[in-house]
């Protein structure tokens, strides 16, 4: 009999309104033998725009990491661009743990030799910058641009691909990039739009990838391999 996996997708906020948003994100690579639950944190700020938000929300979610591993989940896609806890909750879980900016860099090196990010606010600028050295991939970094739109008026679908659009397309011309990060898990419906309207804006394609089928993709072949974080990296803490 064929073996089932159970992936959860922990939304790294204090709501559960995204929930079905995120579940709807990665249903086009759900493969038949995975089932997926989505939760969200019990305490913790509403949104992740700042460092504060990463700090406030980061011990919630090693909680829910535990909770999550304890109920018998063989991976966890923290739906999170910034990876809000991540390397703390590898500390405390066995079972593999995966945030956004690594999946979807590699995933863009996979396809292309830099890459730029379009991000949602001018307040993770810095922040998701800092993300490209910690990871070694200065070399291959173009530029990260924002669009100005909050987390919770994403849903605007016609308004962020207009702006996303807008920012991608002076990153191919006037940056360099080869390739588009969505620097937000709230991009959800975004980013096959925008590959098509950048191809026709540019003259040629340009992947945009995003976060949540690359890092949930990334996930379940985790999972299938049965890999988890290295104890080399993450000491196992007895808390």
């Amino acid at each position: 009999m064929k073996k089932q996996y159970r992936i959860c997708i922990l939304a790294p906020v204090n709501t559960d309104q995204f929930n079905q948003m995120l579940l709807n994100a990665v249903q086009p690579v759900i493969p038949d033998d995975v089932t997926v639950t989505v939760r969200n944190l019990s305490a913790g700020h509403n949104c992740i725009e700042s460092r504060i938000d990463l700090l406030h929300n980061g011990y919630p979610v090693v909680e829910a990491a535990r909770q999550i591993a304890q109920d018998g989940f063989d991976g966890i896609w923290l739906s999170d661009f910034d990876m809000c806890g991540v390397e703390a909750a590898r500390e405390a879980i066995d079972i593999p743990i995966i945030g956004g900016f690594p999946t979807s860099a590699f995933t863009a090196l996979a396809l292309s030799e830099r890459f730029s990010i379009i991000t949602i606010l001018e307040s993770t600028l810095a922040m998701q910058r800092g993300h490209v050295p910690a990871y070694g991939l200065s070399e291959s970094f173009a530029s990260i641009r924002s669009i100005n739109i909050p987390v919770d008026k994403l849903s605007d679908l016609d308004l962020v691909v207009k702006l996303t659009l807008e920012q991608a397309t002076l990153a191919v011309q006037q940056d360099g990039a080869q390739s588009i990060l969505l620097g937000c898990t709230g991009f959800v419906g975004v980013a096959a739009e925008v590959t098509k309207r950048l191809q026709a804006a540019v003259g040629m394609y340009v992947p945009v990838v995003d976060p949540n089928q690359a890092g949930f993709s990334f996930l379940v072949s985790l999972v299938r391999m049965g890999l988890r974080p290295s104890r080399a990296s993450y000491s196992k803490y007895a808390g």
